[in-house]
């Protein structure tokens, strides 16, 4: 990728694309290369902030997660689960095979 967001070019954002499997054309290719370029280049300049005094934090906020009792409720019936399934196979939602040899 390119070493500062002024050098990115056109074929950078193309090579992204292609690694996220979007097919774009070149206006458009362009349009994400200006894009991009002012994104970083505004994460460049949050990288100069002097943040060595700056405590870490998980939340900007004194925030606390709420927990509510873990206790059984209404279930829904094999039928409920099936009625929305894009395919099935008996009481079984189909779903293609995702491990193995075979895409059958």
């Amino acid at each position: 990728m390119a070493e500062s967001p002024a050098s990115l070019s056109s074929k950078d954002v193309a090579h992204v694309a292609r690694l996220a499997r979007l097919h774009l054309d070149e206006a458009t290719v362009e349009s994400y290369r200006t894009q991009l370029a002012s994104v970083l280049s505004h994460i460049a300049r949050l990288g100069q902030v002097e943040t060595a005094s700056v405590e870490p934090m998980a939340h900007p906020l004194d925030a606390v997660n709420r927990l509510d009792d873990d206790e059984p409720g209404a279930v829904l019936t094999v039928d409920q689960v099936l009625m929305n399934a894009p395919a099935r196979e008996g009481d079984f939602i189909a779903v293609p095979k995702v491990l193995g040899g075979d895409s059958a």
